[in-house]
């Protein structure tokens, strides 16, 4: 199984636009997860038109139509993997252990908010975050992220795409 992982999309916003390096995969996946930031229910009504199943948490500047539809946070499992989801994930400083602890089911959690691509794997779990394809702010490049579901684990990529 394949899972697009976007967050910070921010849109719309101005003439920004999704790079389609990033929608060719959104399309060609089993499933999109969006850690947050979509900012409209439109948009996340677009996602949803791309075809795969999409998974998404409110982000911090959503509307109030958009937070009332999406969790905080949400579990989701995808070919028997329970992958968390949240948009702030707090301070830098012990955020593997926070998340670990927010999501103690979960084989690994995904988060939003900073844009910068993060990942850690320690002790059985992982921490990812894809970073922005719309805004990369301090990252050095747009990115999104790519998961692989086989065998009761995930394996994350990071994709630069602008």
């Amino acid at each position: 199984m394949r899972v697009a992982i976007i967050s910070d999309t921010h849109l719309p916003r101005g003439t920004r636009t999704l790079p389609e390096a990033c929608v060719d995969r959104l399309r060609s996946a089993d499933a999109i997860l969006h850690c947050g930031d979509v900012a409209t229910a439109e948009v996340l009504g677009w996602f949803e038109q791309l075809g795969p199943p999409v998974h998404a948490v409110q982000g911090n500047v959503d509307d109030a139509a958009l937070q009332q539809r999406l969790p905080d946070r949400r579990v989701v499992e995808l070919g028997g993997v329970h992958i968390g989801m949240v948009h702030v994930p707090g301070p830098s400083r012990r955020r593997f252990e926070r998340l670990r602890m927010l999501f103690p089911e979960a084989d690994a959690a995904v988060f939003g908010h900073t844009h910068m691509p993060e990942h850690t794997d320690r002790d059985g779990f992982q921490v990812f975050n894809p970073g922005s394809p719309t805004e990369r702010r301090r990252a050095p490049s747009r990115t999104m992220g790519m998961a692989t579901v086989e065998g009761g684990r995930v394996r994350f990529e990071l994709v630069v795409v602008g």
